[in-house]
């Protein structure tokens, strides 16, 4: 017996972690659960207006809708799609009473990058939202080309000269065949 009593030991020890592991894991998707029904609530309420000093982390994926402008140049985020492939975000300013923001207006081909996709008066239905897309791996943008590689608000809010407030569009009326 004595000899099997540092076994016995190990054993009850490496039993213990193993419990407190699956233990940790059961929480852990407890957790992921509750945090994933609570944006899952958000994303589909029913929309408000945008709020005037939205918070990132208050506001993040609140169901907003706005009547207004998409005016200025694109940026086009370079993206892929598991059944379309390579292709772009579209991302715009949108003027909406006297303010500008940033609008997702969602995914293109490569090959639609050029399509004229002038100003035009529409009602942008959504969520707000600040991607947090980009870590050490994430290649410099290209200005020149038009080609970014991650939607981080701060940058693109410079870029277009709106606030750091993203919409990602959920519906555009009246749609725009071209996006």
């Amino acid at each position: 017996m004595r000899r099997n009593l540092p076994f016995l030991i190990f054993s009850f020890a490496v039993l213990a972690v193993f419990v407190s592991l699956g233990n940790w894991q059961v929480r852990r998707l407890a957790e992921k659960e509750a945090y994933l029904a609570e944006i899952e609530s958000r994303i589909g309420a029913a929309p408000t207006a945008i709020p005037a000093a939205p918070d990132p982390e208050t506001d993040r994926f609140l169901a907003v809708t706005a009547t207004g402008r998409l005016t200025g140049p694109e940026i086009h985020v370079l993206v892929s799609t598991r059944d379309l492939g390579a292709g772009y975000r579209v991302i715009r300013a949108f003027e909406t009473k006297g303010r500008l923001v940033l609008a997702d207006l969602g995914f293109i081909r490569l090959t639609d990058k050029d399509s004229p996709r002038p100003p035009r008066g529409v009602t942008l239905t959504g969520n707000l939202y600040w991607p947090d897309e980009t870590d050490s791996y994430t290649p410099e943008n290209d200005h020149e080309a038009n080609i970014w590689y991650a939607r981080d608000v701060p940058p693109l809010a410079a870029a277009l000269g709106t606030e750091e407030t993203m919409v990602i569009a959920r519906e555009i009326t009246p749609p725009n065949p071209a996006i």
